[in-house]
């Protein structure tokens, strides 16, 4: 089932938090983010899964991306005012048929080097940061 999603992308101090994936063998990065739920805006989404997976509140700002893929998904910046980064306890983390979730702070500078989903969000945040 599609549905839309809505993710934050967190910079301090010329790093990206990013959660690192590893699933059936392959390793890769996403951003903190997951469905909108019913009567949810999409900043709220990104606000509350923000808290799930990395145990921090944060301040929703502009909206940097929209990206059609099984649905729409928006990439807001997020500004962190509250809670311990890595301290997530989204359901994700205790389902191990979803293979491994690691909140982590990776350099911009090293965006281009590793396999970020969806990579035009990488290279848009790699544009913003020069």
């Amino acid at each position: 089932m599609m549905r839309d999603r809505g993710s934050a992308v967190i910079i301090e101090n010329k790093k990206v938090a990013l959660i690192k994936r590893i699933n059936n063998g392959f390793t890769y990065y996403v951003f903190p983010g997951g469905g909108i739920e019913k009567g949810e805006a999409p900043e709220q989404a990104a606000k509350r899964e923000a808290y799930e997976e990395l145990g921090i509140d944060i301040d929703v700002k502009e909206c940097i991306a929209e990206i059609d893929f099984n649905g729409k998904q928006y990439f807001f910046i997020g500004k962190i005012v509250g809670g311990a980064f890595g301290t997530g306890q989204g359901e994700e983390f205790s389902d191990e048929n979803k293979g491994v979730y690691i909140p982590m702070w990776v350099e911009i500078d090293d965006l281009p080097s590793i396999d970020v989903k969806p990579r035009e969000v990488a290279q848009k945040i790699k544009s913003l940061f020069k």
